[in-house]
C-alpha cells in the first residue's frame, strides 16, 4: 500500500549537520522535498529514504541491526549501503544519496544510481526453466527474486486466479474499509511482468505434475516443461457446509474478486454477518463497521483468537470491536441460511443482507499430493524449502518446514512467511544454497490497534505480559518450559522488532 510522501521535515541535509545532531546514530532531514534518513554506524554515515517501501513507515522508529535498518511497522528489512529490500514485506529498494564529512559536519549530495545487490547472483550454470505453480505472496516474490538475482532463464507462473498478484492483506484490511484505492493493491505494475520477461498465465487450472518428466499439466493447453519447480498454491477457504451456504450474498473472502464482491454488495446494504472470529474475519468486521454496516459476529469459540494469542488478548479483541458497535454471538455456529435470515444452532435469528464468510483455510495440497510428494499436515520440505521431489520446492501456506526457532517442523499461514519463503525457494533454486531461518511474523489490525506477532506458539505452560493489553500498550510472551516461543505486542514497535532480532540470534526476548 503505497502513500503519497508526507512534507519535507527536519534540516536541510544538503547544507550538512553536525554529528552531535544525531539521536542514538539517527538524523532525519530532507534533500529538495525528498526526506532522508541519515544513520551513523561505526565510522560511517549512510542516507537512505526516511520512509519503508512496503506501507511507508517511519524508518527512524525503527532499529538499526548491523548494516541493515528494520522498519517498525512490519519488519521489512533493507542493506544501508544498497538500499536494497533484504527481506519481505518490502520489495522494493530505498533510493539512497551520496554522503560527505566536513570540517566535523555531515552533508547529503545527489542521489545515488541504485547500486546492484550485494547477494549472489544466478551461476553460470543455472537452471534454463524455472515455473512456479501460483499467483501469490510466494509465487510473487520467488519471481521477483530470481530477476532481482539476475537469472536469465525463462520464468513461468501459473496463477488460478483472474488478477495479477496483489497485497492480499489489504483485502480484508483498508481496501475493505475503503481507505485505500484499487491501484495501492498490485504487488508490481501490469508492466513489471513483461519487462522482466516473467510470463505470467492468468486463470490457469493445472491439474497435474509429472515429476520424472518434469512437466507441469495444464487444462486445456499444452504440458509446460521445467528444469525447477516451485509450488505455492496456497490455501483456501474452509466452505460452509449448511443449508443456503452457496446463496449469492454469502461471500468467501481470499481474493480480489472476492473483495469486490463483498464492497458492491456493502454499498448499499446495511446489515452484515460475519461467520468466524478469524483474524480475516475480525479484520473484515472492522472494515465493514468503517463502512457503517451493523455487523453480527458468529463464532463457536469463548473469546476470540485465544488460541492464538490467549485469553486476555481475546477478551481485548472482543471488548474493542464491541466498542466499535460489533455484536457477539459466541458458543454459537450458524445452522442454516434462508434467503436474508441466518439461523443460528441455539434458535436464534439474524437478519443480514451480506454474509461474509471467515472460518479458517485449508492448505491446497492436492497436486503435492498427485505428484507422489511427502506429505506431513502440509508439503515436507528441508531447510532449503526442496522437497521429496528432485528439483521441487515449496513455499508458502503449503509449505512444513524444520523451524530452527521452536526446534519442529511447522507451517504456518501468513503473509510475511510465504514472501520470505519464495525469495528462499528462488535463491536455492539457483544452486545458491540458503537456509530458510527467518522468524515468522505476521500482523493484524482493528480499528486503530495494530497487533504484530513474532515466533510461533502453538502451545505454551505461561503467559508474561509486560504493561497492559487493555491499555493498548504491551508486549506479550508466549512461554513452554521457560522459554519463550513467541511474542505479541501493541504500539510496541522496537520491542517487537528486538524480540525478532533476539530469536534470529538464539537468545531469549
Amino acid at each position: 500500500m503505497a502513500q503519497e510522501q508526507t512534507t519535507s521535515a527536519g534540516p536541510d541535509l544538503t547544507k550538512g549537520v553536525a554529528l552531535a545532531d544525531f539521536t542514538d546514530g539517527k538524523l532525519v532531514g530532507h534533500v529538495g522535498d525528498e526526506e532522508v534518513l541519515l544513520i551513523r554506524r561505526g565510522g560511517q554515515i549512510f542516507a537512505v529514504a526516511a520512509h519503508c517501501s512496503h506501507y511507508h513507515g517511519p524508518l527512524a522508529d525503527g532499529i538499526v541491526a548491523g548494516e541493515t535498518v528494520r522498519c517498525p511497522w512490519h519488519h521489512a528489512c533493507f542493506d544501508l549501503r544498497t538500499g536494497e529490500a533484504l527481506r519481505a514485506p518490502a520489495l522494493s529498494p530505498l533510493a539512497c544519496w551520496k554522503v560527505e564529512e566536513r570540517d566535523g559536519r555531515v552533508f547529503v549530495g545527489e542521489k545515488r544510481e541504485q547500486p546492484r545487490p550485494r547477494g549472489k547472483t544466478a551461476p553460470p550454470d543455472a537452471p534454463g526453466k524455472i515455473v512456479i505453480v501460483g499467483g501469490g505472496a510466494a509465487g510473487f516474490a520467488a519471481a521477483e527474486m530470481l530477476r532481482r538475482r539476475e537469472y536469465r532463464g525463462s520464468i513461468v507462473m501459473l496463477s488460478n486466479d483472474g488478477a495479477p498478484p496483489v497485497d492480499r492483506p489489504n483485502l480484508s484490511k483498508d481496501y475493505l474499509a475503503g481507505s485505500a484505492p484499487e491501484d495501492w493493491l498490485p504487488l508490481k505494475p501490469d508492466a513489471f511482468y513483461s519487462e522482466n520477461a516473467i510470463a505470467l498465465r492468468l486463470d490457469t487450472e493445472v491439474i497435474g505434475i509429472d515429476v520424472k518428466a518434469r512437466e507441469v499439466n495444464i487444462a486445456g493447453a499444452p504440458s509446460v516443461p521445467y528444469d525447477r519447480l516451485l509450488l505455492a498454491t496456497g490455501a483456501e477457504p474452509v466452505r460452509l457446509a449448511i443449508p443456503g451456504a452457496n446463496e449469492p450474498h454469502v461471500h468467501m473472502l481470499r481474493s480480489l474478486a472476492d473483495c469486490r464482491a463483498i464492497i458492491d454488495v456493502a454499498r448499499n446494504d446495511k446489515r452484515a454477518l460475519v461467520i468466524g472470529a478469524s483474524f480475516i474475519g475480525l479484520e473484515a468486521a472492522a472494515a465493514l463497521r468503517a463502512r457503517e454496516l451493523e455487523v453480527h459476529v458468529v463464532a463457536p469459540e469463548a473469546r476470540p483468537m485465544e488460541r492464538v494469542l490467549g485469553r486476555e488478548f481475546g477478551d481485548f479483541i472482543r471488548a474493542l470491536h464491541e466498542e466499535h458497535g460489533v455484536v457477539f454471538h459466541l458458543g454459537e455456529t450458524v445452522a442454516a441460511i434462508d434467503g436474508r435470515r441466518a439461523t443460528l444452532k441455539g434458535g436464534a435469528v439474524l437478519e443480514a443482507d451480506l454474509v461474509v464468510v471467515g472460518i479458517g483455510v485449508r492448505p491446497r495440497l492436492a497436486l503435492a499430493e498427485q505428484a507422489g510428494l511427502k506429505i506431513d499436515r502440509g508439503v515436507t520440505v528441508d531447510a532449503s524449502l526442496q522437497t521429496s521431489a528432485p528439483s521441487v520446492y515449496a513455499a508458502g501456506d503449503i509449505a512444513r518446514w524444520p523451524d530452527p526457532h521452536s526446534s519442529e517442523a511447522i507451517r504456518v499461514e501468513h503473509w510475511v512467511v510465504a514472501e520470505r519463503q519464495g525469495q528462499v525457494a528462488a535463491a536455492n533454486m539457483l544452486g545458491l544454497s540458503e537456509r530458510f531461518d527467518a522468524v515468522p511474523f505476521f500482523w493484524s489490525q482493528h480499528y486503530d490497534v495494530p497487533i504484530n506477532y513474532v515466533g510461533h506458539a502453538e502451545q505454551w505452560d505461561e503467559i508474561a505480559i509486560d504493561g497492559s493489553i487493555a491499555a493498548k500498550d504491551c508486549l506479550v510472551r508466549y512461554k513452554r518450559n521457560g522459554r519463550v516461543l513467541a511474542v505479541a505486542s501493541i504500539f510496541r514497535d522496537v520491542a517487537s522488532l528486538n524480540a525478532e532480532l533476539a530469536m534470529e540470534q538464539g537468545a531469549t526476548p
